[in-house]
C-alpha cells in the first residue's frame, strides 16, 4: 500500500522539490552577490527547509533529537551515516546555527540548481576522490576557515551511501586532515535513521509513511586517542541507534 501511494505522490514530491532548486537559484545568487555571506548563508538555510518540506507530501515525517548541549562558536566534525539523498537537506537545516559545512564530492559542484551553487561559494570543501592531493588541499583549507571562523564540518565517512540502511566502516582520513588545522574541532556523531526507506525504490516511486530522524550523539573530545579510535567510538555509537 505504501508503495501504490508512492506512485500517486511521488509527481507531487518530486515536482516541488526541483521547483524549490530552480527557485532557489536567483535568490543564492542575489543574495551572494548583493549581499555577502550572511544573506546568502540565510537563503540556504529557507532552502533546505523548503526541501526537506516536500518530504510530508508523501506523508513521511522528519525528527531531529538533540539532548547533547552542542557549543557555539567552537568548530565540530559533525559525522553521520549515510542512507540516501535525503539526508542533506535536513542535516543542513538542523545544524544551520553551527554554520556547518559539507565535505562533498566535486562533481555536485556543476549543473545542480541551487546544490551545485552553494557547494561552490558557501565555504564547503569539494573534493575529488581521484585526485588525493587535491582532496587533501581541500580539507586543509575548510579546516583552517573552520579555525578562522569557528564554523563546523559535516562529513559521511563510509563515503558512500548505504542502500539498505546498514552502517558501512568509517574512513578516518578526511577528519584526520581536518583535525591537522583546527585540532581543538568537537566530534559530533549523528544517527541517521529510516531515510533510505524512503528511497528504497530509487527516485521513482518515493515511499510514503517513513518516519525518520537524525539523533545527535554523545560528543567525542579530539586528541584523547587516535583519531582511528575516536572514528570507530563514533561509528559504535551510530550503529547502536540505527542497529
Amino acid at each position: 500500500m505504501r508503495k501504490f501511494l508512492g506512485y500517486i505522490l511521488s509527481p507531487f514530491a518530486i515536482v516541488a522539490f526541483f521547483l524549490v532548486l530552480v527557485v532557489f537559484q536567483p535568490i543564492q545568487w542575489i543574495s551572494y552577490k548583493a549581499f555577502g555571506y550572511s544573506a546568502h548563508k540565510k537563503s540556504v538555510d529557507a532552502l533546505n527547509l523548503c526541501l526537506l518540506s516536500t518530504y510530508y507530501i508523501l506523508f513521511n515525517s522528519v525528527k531531529f533529537i538533540n539532548h547533547q548541549n552542542l557549543p557555539q562558536g567552537r568548530p565540530m566534525i559533525i559525522m553521520a551515516n549515510h542512507q540516501s539523498l535525503i539526508d542533506i537537506p535536513p542535516m543542513i537545516y538542523f545544524f544551520r546555527k553551527y554554520h556547518a559545512k559539507f565535505v562533498s564530492k566535486i562533481e555536485l559542484a556543476k549543473n545542480i540548481p541551487s546544490i551545485s551553487y552553494n557547494l561552490r561559494v558557501g565555504g564547503g570543501a569539494n573534493i575529488d576522490r581521484k585526485d588525493p592531493r587535491q582532496s587533501v588541499t581541500e580539507l586543509l583549507k575548510l579546516s583552517t576557515r573552520m579555525k578562522e571562523k569557528g564554523w563546523s564540518a559535516m562529513i559521511f565517512p563510509e563515503g558512500t551511501r548505504s542502500k539498505d540502511g546498514h552502517v558501512k566502516a568509517f574512513q578516518s582520513a578526511g577528519i584526520a586532515t581536518l583535525l591537522k588545522k583546527c585540532p581543538n574541532a568537537l566530534l559530533v556523531p549523528v544517527a541517521i535513521n529510516r531515510s533510505w526507506e524512503m528511497a528504497r525504490y530509487g527516485l521513482f516511486p518515493l515511499n510514503t509513511f517513513t518516519p525518520m530522524t537524525w539523533e545527535v550523539l554523545e560528543p567525542i573530545e579530539p586528541g584523547t586517542a587516535p583519531v582511528d579510535e575516536l572514528v570507530k567510538l563514533a561509528e559504535e555509537r551510530i550503529r547502536e541507534k540505527v542497529g
